[in-house]
C-alpha cells in the first residue's frame, strides 16, 4: 500500500510549474499569462518566431531574469523568492544547453567541465573529475578531454555542452536552439544524443526551437508562443506552424 502510493506521489512530481506568470525583459512584458507544468522525464517544445520570449522564459527559469508576476517553482526552487545566492544551487540541478555552445576557449574541455562544477559546490577533485570524464563518454567525446574546444567541430563542440549540462545530474535540461548552428545531419545527431541522456539521467527536457523537422522526428508536448501567449499545439502534420492561434 506505501509502495503504491509513493509510486503514484513520483509520478505526479512536476519540476516546472507556473502560474499567471508576466515575464519581463527590459521593463517590457513579452509573456502574459503564463500557466505551464513539465512532469519528470517529460519532453516539451518551445516553438515562435524570434523574439517572441521563448530565451526570456527559459532565463526565467534558470534565474537569470527574476520572477515579478504570479508564482513559479523550478525543481523545487520558489523563483518568486530566489535570491542571488541560490542561483547557483538551483542550476546544479539543472542543465543548459545553448544555441552558441558557450564553451570557454582559454581552457580545455574537461575543464571547461571542471570549471562549472566548481562554481556549483563540488569541491573533491577526484571525484570531479572521475564525473566529467564519465559524461563525456556518455557524449562521445572521452578523447577529447584535454582537446581546446576550438579545435572541435560544431558537433562536437555542442557535445561538449551537453556534457557539461549533465555533469550535476539534472532533473531539468534547458536546451535554447540546440541545434540551431549545425547542419541537419548533425543536428539529428544531437537530438539523438539529448534524448538518450535525459532518458538516461531520468530528465525532463524544455526545448526552444524553430526547427519543426526536429519536433516532427522525436515527439514531445509542443508549446507555442505567439503574442505572448502560450498555448499548447499539435504537431505540423495536424496543425498549420503559419496560421496564427489567437
Amino acid at each position: 500500500m506505501n509502495f503504491t502510493l509513493s509510486l503514484n506521489l513520483k509520478k505526479d512530481m512536476k519540476v516546472i510549474e507556473l502560474k499567471s506568470v508576466n515575464i519581463y525583459q527590459n521593463n517590457e512584458a513579452v509573456l502574459q499569462s503564463v500557466d505551464f507544468q513539465l512532469g519528470e522525464n517529460e519532453m516539451v517544445y518551445l516553438i515562435g518566431k524570434t523574439g517572441s520570449g521563448k530565451s526570456s522564459l527559459l532565463k526565467t527559469l534558470y534565474g537569470e531574469l527574476p520572477l515579478v508576476d504570479g508564482q513559479g517553482t523550478v525543481v523545487d526552487f520558489d523563483l518568486k523568492t530566489l535570491k542571488r545566492k541560490q542561483v547557483p544551487f538551483l542550476r546544479r540541478k539543472i542543465g543548459i544547453v545553448f544555441q552558441d555552445f558557450q564553451l570557454l576557449m582559454d581552457r580545455s574541455v574537461i575543464k571547461n567541465l571542471l570549471f562549472v562544477m566548481e562554481s556549483t559546490g563540488w569541491n573533491n577533485k577526484a571525484l570531479m573529475e572521475k564525473r566529467a570524464m564519465d559524461v563525456m563518454e556518455m557524449v562521445g567525446i572521452g578523447h577529447k578531454a584535454n582537446q581546446m574546444p576550438f579545435k572541435l567541430s560544431g558537433g562536437e563542440q555542442q557535445r561538449v555542452s551537453i556534457a557539461r549540462a549533465l555533469v550535476n545530474h539534472p532533473r531539468l535540461i534547458l536546451a535554447d536552439e540546440p541545434t540551431g548552428n549545425l547542419d541537419s545531419e548533425t543536428a539529428e545527431e544531437i537530438m539523438r544524443l539529448i534524448m538518450a541522456v535525459a532518458r538516461e539521467e531520468k530528465s525532463a527536457v524544455l526545448m526552444a526551437t524553430h526547427d519543426m523537422t526536429i519536433v516532427e522526428k522525436f515527439p514531445g508536448r509542443v508549446i507555442r508562443i505567439e503574442n505572448g501567449i502560450l498555448k499548447e499545439v499539435e504537431t505540423i502534420h495536424r496543425f498549420d506552424p503559419f496560421k496564427p492561434l489567437f
